[in-house]
């Protein structure tokens, strides 16, 4: 047994997500958001490295050295599964193992908007699931890669840094390639994916121009492909992808991705107000003809406002604020909570003491 593998187990008994084991610190546990000291000695960076060189093969412990850092997946027999980043820091050697839950959640597990089952069920089209680090997208998009494996026959393609959740194939094939691993690249993965005959093409990252182009261009054939990228809201997301582009090129691109995008889903984890778990706020932009013409026009500028305005949608269309508003009449989460990761803070704020003044 390695000598990390206790550490790992008290993260999972504990229900913590992920263990920070840095030299020059303690090591620190992430329960519900929050980062929790371990009752155990400051490490050095002789002790951090034997705990983690420990757990890497031959080849990883050379590509580490080499490149001083990398990502990998850990498997602890009984406990679980942990996505593995090991780098070099200030002071010393440290890694972060992020908690890959055993079984792959549904979309009622994760509490998601029933849209999100709708836009699952798109025959094409590009989706994009947003968020920060750790706000939970690979998580959002297992659970909609299984709602398609469980109620569809397609053929499934999922590229990813590294491989998270294992889908096992139910109705879909699928097929799950790990960049680093069977393709050198996500856009290398992605290009070899247009000739395996996909229905369904999920990009764990889409990083940089080449894996965008290909994305479009995926959507473009007939594919439904799903892509996740590092923005706050839905509109940040638009101007990511145009963005990525030349500007030369940057009027076609619009038209393009006005007719393509089915959705974005642009989320924020909360705690629960009953201090077990969390919960995503979800912010979902749907391809209408307003938002399409914005796109298209160049107005991205404008889709938060229009987010803002739309009340009631019967489409499923919200802004952030109204997802933590509705989360906030159920309960679900506290004010304090809601608060800070509203894009309107003080809109938001009014509308709770409504809530008080009502109840």
């Amino acid at each position: 047994m390695a000598r990390i593998d206790s550490f790992l187990r008290l993260v999972t008994e504990q229900g913590a997500s992920d263990l920070h084991f840095h030299a020059g610190t303690v090591p620190i546990i992430r329960h519900d958001g929050d980062l929790v000291p371990l009752p155990f000695r400051t490490l050095t960076d002789a002790e951090a490295r034997r705990f983690l060189l420990e757990i890497l093969t031959r080849e990883q412990r050379a590509v580490f050295e080499r490149e001083q850092e990398m990502d990998l997946i850990y498997v602890l027999d009984g406990v679980g599964r942990f996505r593995v980043n090991v780098f070099t820091q200030s002071r010393g050697i440290g890694a972060v193992f992020r908690v890959i839950p055993r079984q792959v959640p549904t979309i009622d597990d994760l509490k998601l908007p029933a849209v999100v089952r709708k836009l699952s069920e798109s025959a094409n089209g590009l989706i994009l699931v947003t968020g920060p680090t750790g706000s939970g997208k690979t998580t959002t998009l297992a659970a909609i890669v299984r709602h398609i494996n469980e109620t569809s026959r397609r053929h499934i393609i999922t590229i990813e840094d590294p491989v998270e959740f294992v889908h096992e194939p139910i109705q879909s094939a699928v097929t799950q390639r790990q960049v680093g691993r069977h393709a050198e690249t996500f856009a290398g993965a992605l290009r070899s994916a247009l000739r395996e005959s996909p229905d369904v093409v999920v990009v764990g990252e889409m990083r940089d121009l080449e894996t965008i182009q290909l994305a479009i261009s995926a959507a473009e054939t007939g594919v439904l492909v799903f892509g996740t990228l590092h923005a706050n809201s839905a509109a940040k997301a638009v101007d990511r992808i145009v963005d990525a582009f030349p500007e030369e090129s940057q009027e076609q691109v619009r038209g393009a991705f006005s007719v393509l995008v089915k959705g974005v889903l642009a989320q924020q984890l909360c705690k629960r107000a009953s201090g077990e778990g969390r919960i995503a706020a979800i912010e979902i932009l749907l391809q209408t003809w307003a938002v399409s013409n914005m796109i298209r026009e160049g107005k991205i500028h404008l889709i938060d406002g229009y987010l803002q305005s739309v009340e009631h949608d019967e489409s499923g269309m919200q802004s952030l604020d109204r997802a933590l508003f509705t989360f906030l009449r159920e309960g679900l989460i506290s004010v304090e909570e809601a608060v800070k990761v509203a894009n309107y803070p003080e809109n938001l704020r009014k509308l709770a003491e409504s809530l008080v003044e009502d109840a």
